[in-house]
């Protein structure tokens, strides 16, 4: 089961700096989540909570988010409406596609006097008979249901027919509630006898297939034994790559030293060529923590590390590194870094002198003349260890 915990609250608030105290919207959907927890003392200020796609069974530990307004709770395992009337500022509610059967659950709802639109489709209760102008007459604070709205008229023929309505809404649930114990007892011993039928199979591959290609129910049950396969077929998936291939190490040089130009959190950004620097713009996220930004500047390419993504650009001419500044906007959050430029008579050159040679003396009884060009020869290949190769025959 997937928890509510205060690190994957943070990692949700990266728009508020990771600031849960002060948080007025979260969105914690399609985390396979199970039971609502944590957020009404971790997040008072909440005013949009965002919570479908999960396997939530029960609205519940909301009572103390006074200033919701939103709550989206679809896609879930609900059963029953409950538990919200300490949300005084709801205004919208969103339960489409769960499993409410109890359509009396909603009189809970007449305490939120703020509520004006409530969705309930695909739920069981949408089918039974009268169900639009039972929940029309029971909430009048409504100004549309399942996102059509709610005429004068409509909601005065409600009223007056509501008492009859009810009756006919009790009975409904009624049956349905019947109908809902039997299909949990039924789904258990599907679920048991498709256990113990993998449990035979000694091929993985082959269990797998097989609880995929079994009939099933759509009901809460089966629908968070899908998401624990799911969870499980991951997990294998993650575990296979970590073994079978190593985490690749970006490239950062080309073979001849070359710096690559990378953007691996695809930041949108700007390179300006001035006459004596230039100006790299880029667009990192406006609330991130300066902390998580790293910026590396060298004579011929910049390093930016935003949240442990690289961005490198190379540039054509040399820049000077200790007179670059790096800044932030406090408006937008852009960062700014002015290269420097190396200017012609600063570049390093490298001069050389010719080596000369010294005639040595001349020796008494030597023709100086031939001498001298001897030592020519010798100030440009060393002569004198030169002789035929013994495999070759003398000249003559």
């Amino acid at each position: 089961m997937v928890r509510i915990t205060e690190e994957l609250v943070r990692k949700k608030s990266e728009h508020n700096e990771r600031l849960i105290s002060t948080l007025e919207e979260i969105s914690l959907h399609q985390e396979d989540i199970e039971v609502i927890e944590h957020i009404q003392n971790w997040c008072r200020d909440l005013k949009i909570l965002l919570l479908q796609s999960n396997l939530i069974a029960r609205l519940e530990n909301l009572h103390k988010l006074k200033r919701l307004e939103y709550l989206n709770a679809a896609i879930n395992n609900i059963e029953r409406v409950e538990n919200l009337g300490g949300c005084e500022s709801l205004n919208k509610l969103d339960l489409t596609l769960n499993f409410i059967g109890e359509l009396t659950s909603v009189e809970s709802l007449r305490g939120n006097h703020n509520l004006r639109e409530l969705l309930l489709i695909g739920n069981p209760c949408v089918d039974y008979p009268h169900y639009r102008a039972y929940v029309v007459a029971t909430l009048p604070q409504l100004n549309s249901l399942d996102c059509v709205e709610i005429t004068p008229s409509e909601r005065l023929q409600a009223i007056r027919e509501l008492a009859k309505n009810r009756a006919i809404i009790v009975q409904k649930q009624a049956d349905q509630c019947i109908e809902r114990d039997e299909q949990r007892i039924r789904v258990a011993e599907q679920q048991a006898a498709l256990a113990e039928q993998c449990a035979g199979i000694e091929d993985e591959e082959e269990r797998i297939k097989a609880f995929w290609q079994a009939k099933s129910e759509h009901c809460p049950e089966i629908r968070t034994e899908i998401a624990r396969q799911h969870r499980l077929g991951r997990e294998r998936h993650e575990t296979k790559s970590v073994l079978d291939s190593p985490p690749r190490m970006p490239h950062f040089f080309a073979p001849d030293g070359r710096p690559y130009n990378m953007n691996q959190a695809k930041l949108p950004f700007k390179l300006q060529d001035e006459a004596d620097h230039y100006q790299l713009q880029l667009e990192v996220y406006r609330h991130l923590d300066t902390s998580l930004i790293d910026v590396d500047v060298q004579t011929n390419y910049t390093r930016v590390t935003v949240k442990g993504k690289i961005f490198q650009i190379a540039y054509n001419e040399e820049v000077k590194p200790d007179e670059s500044t790096v800044q932030r906007s406090q408006t937008t959050g852009h960062l700014v870094v002015i290269l420097r430029k190396l200017k012609v008579n600063e570049l390093l050159t490298i001069k050389r002198s010719p080596a000369k040679i010294q005639p040595a003396a001349p020796s008494p009884g030597i023709d100086t003349e031939k001498e001298g060009k001897e030592e020519r020869l010798r100030g440009v290949v060393d002569i004198s260890n030169i002789c035929p190769p013994a495999d070759l025959p003398d000249l003559i």
